[in-house]
């Protein structure tokens, strides 16, 4: 293992690593983006910017940094795969099928909704129906 890899007996995190420099113990971004994801930091990179991320990171309270990188990280994951729509194109697909599956429902109500009028007329016609068979 290299020097630089080792910074206090510990390994650079993926934002160091892909930005080519130590990984100072104070590193904000060490916790959020291990050296084990390198993908998720560089789609997060990417799309954002080494410095605006450390920014953003260093303005929160610790207790909401993992959020605020985690959804960074699935923000970017989705821009990179869907570079027009991002992840409001996955946002509006799901909307798209809820509103699809509620048309479904209402058409599913209105047809059982039918049912019960149905069995009434049966009942009050003068047509005979014959009597069930006995149980055996």
């Amino acid at each position: 293992m290299h020097e630089e890899d080792q910074e206090g007996g510990g390994r650079r995190c993926a934002a160091c690593k892909y930005l080519r420099r130590r990984c100072a113990h104070d590193c904000v971004l060490a916790p959020y983006f291990p050296a084990s994801h390198p993908h998720r930091y560089a789609s997060v990179h990417r799309v954002f910017g080494a410095s605006n991320v450390a920014r953003l990171l260093q303005s929160l309270p610790v207790d909401e940094r993992a959020q605020a990188a985690e959804t960074m990280a699935m923000e970017a994951q989705w821009r990179v795969e869907d570079p027009v729509y991002g992840c409001t194109g996955i946002i509006s697909q799901l909307q798209e099928e809820i509103q699809a599956t509620q048309c479904e429902l209402a058409r599913t109500r209105a047809q059982l909704a039918i049912v019960p009028a149905h069995g009434a007329q049966l009942q009050g016609s003068t047509v005979a129906l014959p009597p069930p068979p006995p149980p055996p």
